[in-house]
């Protein structure tokens, strides 16, 4: 159910999904998905989060193989963006930060979402260090790793709404660039 929530909210949008449409495409009764959810905003919610753990799980395989940490970092980073345009993850993404602001519960989970993020990229560059595979200039690897996935954010924007000259291609070259500026090699 949520994998195809997923799939037609990035098709159409959050604003133009019905859950009588999504209850059709599921074979089931808009009251029913309504039951289970309440509204499109905790279905946005649950979709997300449904897809995120997915992604942690792949996130803590990756910390725990036996790799260099620079290929642990460029796998991160392969991970985190999107695989093209309307990628449907990343569209959850995009209509999450549009109704953030205006919603707590919303905003504190996107907070919580992120912090796994946060935390497994600050693991992989404490590794890395602790390995003298990576010198972390001040401000530290926490800072690093948040200027990283700022800087990730930014380029997974570009590339999911398919603006000008913003392909996954060139979106991996310019955050491998910006890694290795950000944490260096030893």
């Amino acid at each position: 159910m949520l994998e195809e929530a997923m799939t037609a909210i990035a098709e159409n949008g959050l604003a133009s999904l019905t859950m009588s449409a999504l209850a059709e495409r599921l074979g089931t009764s808009g009251g029913h998905i309504l039951y289970y959810f309440g509204s499109k905003d905790r279905l946005l919610l649950e979709a997300l989060r449904w897809s995120e753990a997915a992604l942690a799980e792949e996130r803590r395989t990756l910390l725990a193989s036996r790799t260099t940490a620079e290929r642990k970092l460029a796998l991160f980073i392969e991970m985190y963006l999107p695989r093209g345009a309307r990628d449907p993850r990343w569209m959850l993404w995009i209509e999450l930060w549009a109704r953030t602001a205006s919603n707590e519960p919303l905003r504190q989970a996107q907070e919580e979402i992120d912090l796994g993020w946060q935390q497994d990229l600050e693991t992989l560059i404490g590794k890395g260090v602790a390995q003298s595979r990576f010198t972390v200039p001040e401000p530290g690897i926490a800072d690093r790793a948040a200027q990283l996935l700022a800087l990730l954010d930014g380029l997974s924007t570009r590339v999911v709404l398919a603006q000008r000259g913003a392909a996954r291609t060139e979106a991996l070259a310019s955050a491998h660039s910006a890694a290795e500026l950000l944490i260096t090699r030893s």
